[in-house]
């Protein structure tokens, strides 16, 4: 079987890797990036550059989109010199953002009238999952579209699961972040009262995160606190972003949210006090303040 001539759009803190990641799996990749330092950057490494989305569709077999918002996959799939003008019947597009599932199926709507797939594939494995291609990707559309292109998923991911039809790769991802709110602020909370009890931190964590209270969040964002290490992994910005797209899908159908909520609130406190730029374990800054300790230096013999 001919191996498929691959197009990424969006060469960000996650797409750069992946598309790294595809050279590395021998893939022939043509890359576009409104910034196009970073599409050069690419280039250097055995990409071929394309001078719009529009372009990638044409020259490609499976175009993969990895931008910030719904609006950014709207405007380079369905926009002026979009991937939809140059698409060609029986490609696929691979939409790996984080957006709004019913935008999804308008979008594949859209595609299917040309006679094109589409997968909403969706990641969780934040920059460092990106870079060692460990990503967890959840796919919605059509299986055996899915097997098509599962040699090109696999090479930025370990797990790929089919979850649906379209949307329901983006309606899992929004779980994903409901999940990982949730376990962020509980985790925040735990340090908090640790600390303020005047227990070592450090000791603390050791002790727990290998029993029935263990998580990654713990395991990875706990220490970094810590540490008072802030870098992204994953933006604050980012994340209020998507816990706006869950937000709004819970209150269409009348399903309450009260954690996440919560934690969408706080988040809003940090990006006031210029926070947005952020990874999200800055989450413990806010319930800091409130209770007059920084964790980091709960320090104990």
């Amino acid at each position: 079987m001919e191996r498929e001539q691959v197009g990424f759009i969006g060469l960000g803190i996650m797409g750069l890797p992946m598309t790294r990641n595809l050279l590395k799996a021998g893939f022939q990749v043509v890359v576009y990036n409104r910034t196009a330092s970073k599409a050069a950057q690419m280039v250097a490494e055995g990409a071929q550059m394309a001078g719009s989305p529009k372009e990638v569709a044409q020259k490609s077999s499976v175009i993969i989109t990895m931008v910030s918002d719904t609006p950014d996959v709207e405007s380079v799939i369905l926009g002026k010199n979009g991937v939809i003008d140059g698409v060609r019947p029986e490609s696929v597009v691979i939409d790996m953002s984080t957006i709004s599932p019913q935008a999804t199926q308008v979008v594949a709507a859209r595609l299917n009238e040309k006679g094109v797939h589409m997968l909403d594939a969706p990641v969780s494995g934040g920059e460092q999952g990106a870079i060692a291609g460990t990503l967890s990707i959840m796919v919605g559309g059509d299986a055996g579209v899915l097997e098509r292109c599962r040699p090109v998923l696999e090479a930025m991911g370990k797990s790929i699961i089919h979850v649906g039809t379209n949307g329901m790769g983006q309606t899992v991802k929004l779980m994903n972040q409901i999940l990982v709110v949730g376990n962020l602020n509980a985790v925040v909370e735990a340090l908090v009262f640790a600390g303020k009890s005047g227990v070592d931190l450090e000791k603390a964590i050791a002790a727990v995160k290998d029993g029935a209270a263990g998580s990654w969040q713990l395991a990875n964002l706990g220490p970094r606190m810590l540490k008072r290490d802030f870098r992204p992994g994953f933006m604050v910005d980012l994340m209020q972003k998507d816990l706006n797209l869950v937000t709004k899908a819970g209150d269409a159908m009348k399903v309450p949210l009260p954690v996440t909520s919560l934690v969408h609130q706080m988040y809003y406190s940090l990006q006031a006090a210029g926070e947005g730029k952020s990874g999200t374990q800055a989450l413990v800054k806010v319930l800091e303040l409130i209770a007059g300790i920084e964790v980091g230096q709960t320090k104990h013999t």
